[in-house]
Parts: structure tokens; C-alpha cells; sequence
């Protein structure tokens, strides 16, 4: 349970999945508000949770002992600017748009600003998230383990430099496309060796999440779990050197590079806006 008062400045589907993890875990409805920009979503989330929910920005930040800002990136200029005259070195700024600085959000809310910066991944809509979280130059100790908890709500929680955030969008913030990618590939394989396209895609989604698990619970390296499975002369080992052939491998890494680089090109045109 975190013993402030927490707003969030949009609520679309990652502060949504953050709230209901946080009243899962404990917080208080009435310690959690946010602000929506349509009525219909206003009742939507006062009823999914029993938080209160309104449309001025300015006013719930002001109230707020904890700041999220959870607008897309394309909405956080207008947005700093709206509540920077109420957001003082006593409140704590906790950012979740994708390649927005903390530089950037620092210069637009003030010298001496306590600003962390996260990158979550949409699994956190079922709680099983991965998000890292970085903090800015006048971030503390108890801020980022704040902000720690706040995400652990909703999966598991790393605190890195920010000089590795855009890695981090590259692996696991991008990484869920990767994976339904694969799991649709996998199905389709199904489907072409016999099996229908429901059962394909149940034993597809089932295989990745149940290995998934057995290496984040075993603690295993994935190499020594592959071995487990691929017996001398086996099924196994001729789908992995088929694997190895058509360079899985080396595309996998080629995408998180390309995802990371892209993730810095928006990052710095970012900072070049006045």
C-alpha cells in the first residue's frame, strides 16, 4: 500500500491496469483519482473502481502528493504545460509516455522537480507486466522505491539508468509484438501440419506462457531448459537447426536493436522541441 495520494492524468489502458492492480493489492479507492477527457469513460472507471475521476488536470494535480502523467506522448506538451504551475519540489512526477525524457519533462515543469520515468509493458493489463523505471537527477531513494511498488502492482519492476530506458522499450516494451508474432506463427505451423486453427492457437499461447513461467521459476538458464527438451536425434533438435537456419536468432536481436534505435530518434527529437 503506498501512503499518498495518487492522481493519474489520463486513464486509458496501462493506468487502468495499474489502478486495478493497485486496489488489488491493497490502496485505498479514496487515495487514487484520475482525469479523463469524456464522460462516458468518467463513469466507465468511477464504476469499474470507486475512484474518483474528473476532467481538470490542473485540479488533480494540485491535490495529488503523486503525479502520473499517462497521456500518449503526443499529448505530454500540452499537458506539462497545463499543470506546471502547480506541481512543486513536494510532489513526485512519475512518467509512463513512451520516449519523453526526463530532461524534457524537467525543463518543462521547473528547476528541482522530482521526476521518474517508466517504461511498463501491456501485459500489466493482466498483471503480469515487466516495466523498468528510471529516476531524474532530484528523483530520491523512497521515489523510485515508490514508484517500485506502484509497478510491482501490475508485474515485476526493474530500476536502471535512464541511459538503458530506450534498450528496455526495445526488448520487453516492444517485445509483447514479438511474441504474438511468434504465437501466431506457431499456430499457423499448426494449422498446416493438421490441427485446428483453436486448438493451434490454445497449445501456441500455452507452450510460450508455460515456458515462460517454468524459466522465471526455475531460475534456469533457458539454454540448459532447451537441452532439457531436445533428446539425441529427436523432433526437437530438427526444429531448432530449421530455427537456427532461417536465423531466428539474428532477427530477434536484429528487432530489439531496430525498436531500440527508433526509440531513441523519438527520445531526442523530443529534447529539440523548444
Amino acid at each position: 500500500m503506498i501512503d499518498r495520494r495518487l492522481t493519474f492524468l489520463g486513464a486509458g489502458n496501462m493506468a487502468n491496469a495499474i489502478i486495478r492492480g493497485l486496489i488489488r493489492s491493497g490502496q485505498p479507492a479514496a487515495r487514487l483519482t484520475a482525469t479523463v477527457r469524456r464522460a462516458e469513460k468518467k463513469a466507465e472507471l468511477e464504476q469499474a473502481h470507486g475512484i474518483a475521476v474528473g476532467f481538470d488536470n490542473v485540479a488533480a494535480a494540485r491535490e495529488a502528493d503523486v503525479v502520473v502523467l499517462a497521456v500518449k506522448p503526443q499529448a505530454m506538451d500540452k499537458l506539462l504545460t497545463q499543470i506546471a504551475p502547480v506541481i512543486d519540489p513536494s510532489k513526485l512526477v512519475i512518467s509512463i509516455a513512451a520516449g519523453v525524457p526526463i530532461e524534457a519533462i524537467q525543463r518543462r515543469l521547473g528547476e528541482g522537480r522530482r521526476v521518474v520515468r517508466a517504461m511498463p509493458n501491456t501485459p500489466a493489463l493482466v498483471g503480469l507486466g515487466a516495466t523498468a523505471v528510471s529516476g531524474g537527477e532530484h528523483a530520491t531513494a523512497d521515489d523510485l522505491e515508490l514508484a517500485r511498488q506502484l509497478f510491482d502492482a501490475v508485474g515485476t519492476t526493474v530500476i536502471l539508468d535512464e541511459g538503458l530506458l530506450d534498450a528496455v522499450t526495445g526488448l520487453s516494451g516492444s517485445g509483447p509484438a514479438y511474441i504474438f508474432l511468434i504465437i501466431e506463427a506457431l499456430s499457423d505451423a499448426g494449422v498446416k501440419v493438421g490441427l485446428s486453427r483453436h486448438v493451434a492457437l490454445k497449445l501456441a499461447a500455452q507452450t510460450v506462457y508455460g515456458s515462460a513461467r517454468l524459466l522465471i521459476e526455475t531460475g534456469a538458464h533457458p539454454g540448459t531448459l532447451k537441452d532439457q527438451v531436445t533428446s539425441p536425434g529427436g523432433t526437437a533438435i530438427a526444429g531448432l537447426h530449421t530455427l537456427e537456419a532461417g536465423g531466428l536468432r539474428t532477427t530477434l536481436i536484429d528487432a530489439v536493436e531496430s525498436a531500440t534505435r527508433r526509440a531513441q530518434q523519438l527520445g531526442d527529437s523530443f529534447l529539440e522541441k523548444p
